[in-house]
């Protein structure tokens, strides 16, 4: 892979990155209630489930789901009904005093987020689309294309993590602020609405039109 296509990737890469979605939205509200180091499980599953798109996007597979209505939809519903799930259970979360003793998790919670993280990226159709419309556009057949889909996974990945953490370092940042039952009320309703707002969203997204 040249150096300019792939430094113009990762410009793509970062902008995909910043750009607000659902996975955004997940690591910020991890972040305002967990804290910055729990919600690393969270970001590592968000990057389980963006490694699956690649893979995917990168094998054809991402095409043939495109073309395939029944296939596209299935995967919009279960995503779209999943982020609704996760976002009413924290909108109706009656919150709590943001103290040490609180934000001290069950054992094996971990899991559960790092769960969340994947379903979250691993169920969203608009990542599919996206990613089976980018890649093609920076891999040729001059070069092997495993080695590309390497180089093209692991920087994507890399810019996803980093952009993840600032947004759940940004929003860990605010816990401070936020110490008691009202204030933590209100952003369990913002954030849950927010993603509950982003999986309705996902029952509007359509297959290309090429497909």
């Amino acid at each position: 892979m040249e150096f300019h296509t792939w430094l113009a990737y990762l410009v793509a890469a970062i902008i995909i990155a910043v750009s607000p979605g659902s996975g955004a939205v997940l690591s910020m509200s991890h972040g305002l209630s967990y804290g910055m180091r729990k919600t690393s499980a969270t970001i590592l599953g968000l990057q389980l489930g963006l490694l699956l798109i690649l893979l995917i996007a990168g094998a054809g597979v991402g095409s043939l789901l495109i073309a395939s209505e029944t296939a596209f939809n299935i995967v919009k519903i279960v995503g779209a009904c999943y982020l609704i799930y996760i976002g009413f259970q924290q909108w109706r979360s009656t919150g709590g005093l943001v103290s040490d003793a609180a934000m001290q998790q069950p054992e094996g919670s971990w899991k559960k987020r790092t769960l969340s993280g994947f379903l979250t990226n691993a169920t969203n159709p608009k990542g599919i689309i996206f990613m089976v419309a980018v890649l093609p556009q920076f891999m040729t057949a001059d070069h092997p294309l495993w080695l590309q889909l390497l180089i093209l996974s692991a920087t994507t990945l890399t810019v996803d993590t980093i952009v993840m953490h600032g947004y759940a370092a940004s929003a860990s940042a605010l816990r401070r602020l936020l110490r008691d039952s009202k204030a933590m009320r209100i952003q369990n309703k913002v954030f849950g609405g927010l993603l509950m707002l982003v999986g309705m969203g996902l029952f509007f997204v359509k297959r290309s039109q090429n497909a």
